[in-house]
């Protein structure tokens, strides 16, 4: 009897510690709040320093010089020639021969001037622009899948330390169950079989571990690669329930209206219409101006010198080239469709994603409901297995599954508070707003916009501008 009182005490020790262990305040068990890393917190990590997301803020800094590179039709180009060297010149005349030894020489200044090619540099620069506008929105979904992966990674590596726990704790208790069944078989109040399921159970529970323990190192890789440092005393995470739409029409209507994937498709039709006009300029006439100076030495004579200077008009009317640029317009026409087709594609792909995360994200809530009820259920079954097998109206396996029945539901509300967590943000996500600027992350947002002010007006100059 005093075995049993032992047994029955570690094992409520024991369950006390693993019911206690939720996904939120296990992580809070050992921490102090001043040093806790919190998902707001490892999510700006991500956002200043992951590589994938720096990646997509340099490409946008490349995109931002097309428009510098378009907007130089606008201006006038310039160039100088400067010729110099030796003649030496030999002939004959009435009488005898002539040497003459010349050092001719010439410098001029060539500038030439666009006034009108077909509206081609508007176009051009349009196209650019949209290009611009379509890279940034996809620079704004890369943010919001680099915070959506941290909130994945952070939330894992709690969910998989929790889990981790809850089975250890189950090691111990198996342990202790084997010792008190072995010392019961000692005394001949059980069987070598009850023995025998108790060890085949802790073995079963030892193997469960190591799985627990590899997932928990593969979490904490990916938490690394998405964050890029440790998991170090990780606080609770909370549900982004305060930026999630009130209904399921709601979120499609703001995801259709403000998804950077959406958005970035529109931009790449306007792009593709505005290059559709780019080739029909080629069809107009081209007008440009040229002014031209010039002043050479020892050209003909020796210690001679002249100078020339000049300003011409030039009109270029194209009349039939081949035919390219009537096959480049069709052929950007055909693009223009098929930019199009896509932006509806992604629409319906935004809209599913929606609807997707919407689901996952009401399924989570009623899992963390009905899991804490079992959890709750399962406590009291296996109490009152227990208590039946104390008195020999149950046997040892079926304290081992009831007590295995409770671990199970443990672990299914850790991650049904874990999913919990991870929709809420996964529809935030799906709906557009999965950005700094929404969702309060602690970090100075980037603005693309610094950068392309920078540089769209720029006339020359090597040395890239900061930007980031």
């Amino acid at each position: 009897m005093v075995l049993r009182r032992s047994f029955r005490e570690c094992e409520k020790s024991l369950c006390a510690r693993s019911a206690a262990f939720g996904l939120a305040s296990v992580a809070a068990a050992s921490l102090s709040p001043a040093s806790a890393e919190t998902l707001e917190s490892a999510m700006a990590k991500a956002y200043g320093g992951n590589p994938q997301l720096n990646a997509s803020r340099a490409l946008t800094r490349v995109r931002d010089e097309d428009v510098a590179i378009a907007q130089s039709g606008y201006r006038p180009t310039a160039s100088m020639n400067v010729q110099a060297g030796v003649t030496q010149q030999e002939g004959s005349l009435e009488g005898g021969t002539r040497q003459q030894l010349l050092k001719p020489a010439s410098a001029g200044l060539v500038v030439n001037q666009t006034l009108f090619n077909g509206f081609q540099t508007d176009n051009n620069t349009r196209r650019a622009e949209f290009g611009v506008y379509s890279q940034r929105e996809t620079l704004r979904f890369t943010e919001m899948s680099v915070l959506f992966n941290a909130v994945q990674a952070y939330m894992n590596v709690l969910s998989d330390t929790a889990t981790l726990e809850l089975r250890r704790n189950n090691v111990e208790v198996l342990e202790e169950q084997l010792r008190q069944t072995r010392d019961r078989f000692n005394v001949g109040e059980v069987t070598r079989t009850d023995v025998a399921q108790a060890e085949a159970r802790l073995a079963g529970a030892r193997a469960d571990v190591s799985a627990a323990e590899s997932a928990l190192r593969t979490s904490i890789g990916i938490y690394r690669q998405n964050i890029g440092v440790e998991p170090r005393q990780l606080a609770p995470g909370r549900p982004l329930d305060r930026y999630v739409p009130a209904s399921l029409d709601q979120a499609v209507a703001v995801g259709l209206k403000e998804h950077p994937q959406i958005l970035s498709a529109f931009h790449a039709v306007d792009a593709a219409e505005a290059q559709v006009k780019v080739f029909e300029g080629t069809l107009y006439p081209t007008l440009s101006v040229q002014g031209q100076v010039q002043q050479a030495y020892d050209q003909q004579l020796a210690n001679t010198s002249g100078y020339a200077a000049s300003i011409l008009g030039r009109l270029t009317i194209p009349l039939y080239q081949g035919g390219q640029e009537y096959a480049q317009i069709r052929q950007a026409k055909e693009q223009v469709g098929q930019r199009r087709i896509e932006a509806e594609q992604v629409r319906d792909q935004v809209r599913a994603q929606i609807v997707d995360f919407w689901g996952r994200l009401e399924a989570a809530k009623a899992r963390v409901i009905a899991s804490q009820a079992q959890v709750q259920a399962n406590e009291v079954a296996l109490n009152g297995v227990r208590e039946e097998a104390r008195v020999g109206q149950r046997t040892t396996l079926d304290v081992l599954n009831a007590q295995q029945e409770l671990l199970n539901a443990r672990v299914n509300l850790i991650t049904a508070q874990r999913d919990r967590v991870i929709f809420s943000y996964g529809v935030v996500q799906a709906i557009g707003r999965l950005t700094v600027r929404f969702t309060a992350v602690p970090v100075a947002a980037y603005s693309p916009k610094a950068h392309f002010d920078q540089v769209k007006d720029l006339w020359f100059g090597v040395r890239t501008a900061d930007g980031r």
